[in-house]
């Protein structure tokens, strides 16, 4: 193995936690949010939707030209997060308070402010972190000599375990010693080290021509459809998302921490999904029917994770009687919270996170090429 082909390894465990990075923000977006609209449930739907709409927006944006390096255009945007990140929290405090000067003068004028902000505040990060996959993908497929499927999954695999691992390092450690403020600053901090290192990586390289897949897909048409697969996975994905954060609030409590922890096991499912078809994509005869058999056992799936959440009120009610109200027993409560989660959520999340290596893997093959990442 040659010194390039040695450092592949150190840029999965840069997007681990890069992605670890990206949940922090998330998280403290929802924190953020929730002390300026006055209601934690809104605030962690909205900073969702901009969130995943801003990570659609940075991955159209990159799919609309050719890159000529992709890694040195990744380190850039990692730079650019952990800037916006470190100065967050100043803009946070000098934009609230111009709403709330509006608001003095004008109710109505200063609640359409008010939710400008919150755009303005999470919108062009989350633009940002939607570009970095596209970009990893992209630079790395051209730099490494490897096999395409098992490269996506396994970028997936590692950002979506940081992720999961983030949420709840940043939840349950890093905001009780550091406040929002601190946690964010630290978060953005990791980020400005990520562009760092990712350019020390690259500066000595020649950028390559862009990856060309050696298979082709059929039609147009099949694109289309892959396409449009992927649009309604993801607007199930996250239905689900929401319908289960909302019933288990009733059984895990409505606190940051229970939020936090659901949305660790749905990243986590995601992240395992995807590493488990990480080495059977280049084995598959008839990927597509297989796509179609993960999309109905997911189905069956969700419908199942109803009967678990049934009994998740009982296995709560056991819990809450069984335990001491003291430190052991606040850290079993969560141990226990977590577990009733990956019950209710993980099957589904698991067929969820398979979708994303299998369309984009059958979609680079495309004549549309990289331009399908994104």
């Amino acid at each position: 193995m040659d010194n390039t082909a040695r450092s592949l390894p150190i840029f999965f465990i840069l997007f681990l936690t890069s992605g670890a990075t990206g949940l922090i923000y998330e998280s403290l977006w929802a924190d953020y949010l929730a002390l300026f609209i006055g209601h934690a449930a809104y605030a962690q739907s909205f900073v969702l939707v901009l969130f995943m709409g801003g990570m659609a927006v940075g991955s159209w944006l990159v799919s609309q030209r050719q890159i000529s390096n992709p890694l040195l255009l990744y380190a850039i945007v990692e730079g650019f997060i952990g800037i916006f990140a470190v100065a967050f929290h100043t803009l946070f405090v000098f934009m609230t308070e111009s709403v709330y000067a509006v608001y003095s003068s004008s109710p109505i004028l200063g609640e359409g402010f008010r939710w400008l902000v919150c755009v303005v505040l999470v919108g062009p990060a989350a633009v940002l972190l939607g570009a970095t996959f596209p970009l990893i993908v992209t630079g790395l497929l051209r730099r490494y000599q490897v096999d395409t499927g098992r490269l996506v999954a396994l970028l997936y695999f590692f950002n979506s375990l940081g992720a999961a691992v983030g949420v709840l390092v940043g939840g349950f450690w890093l905001i009780e010693r550091f406040g929002l403020p601190g946690t964010m600053l630290f978060a953005g901090v990791v980020n400005l080290g990520l562009a760092l290192i990712v350019y020390l990586l690259i500066r000595r390289s020649e950028p390559k021509p862009a990856h060309v897949s050696s298979g082709q897909l059929a039609t147009s048409e099949a694109v289309r459809v892959l396409l449009l697969v992927s649009l309604l996975t993801g607007f199930a994905s996250f239905i689900y998302e929401i319908a289960w954060i909302r019933m288990l609030s009733l059984v895990l409590g409505a606190s940051n921490h229970a939020f936090e922890m659901m949305l660790s096991v749905f990243v986590l499912g995601l992240a395992l999904g995807g590493f488990w078809i990480r080495n059977r994509l280049s084995q598959m005869a008839e990927p597509i029917v297989f796509l179609g058999k993960v999309q109905i056992v997911m189905g069956v799936m969700a419908m199942l994770s109803m009967l678990a959440y049934e009994q998740s009120f009982l296995w709560m009610e056991w819990t809450i009687s069984a335990l001491t109200k003291n430190d052991a027993g606040y850290f079993a409560f969560n141990v226990i919270s977590h577990s009733i989660a990956l019950l209710v959520m993980l099957p589904t999340t698991f067929c969820a996170g398979m979708t994303l290596p299998i369309i984009t893997n059958r979609l680079l093959a495309s004549k549309q090429g990289e331009r399908a990442v994104g």
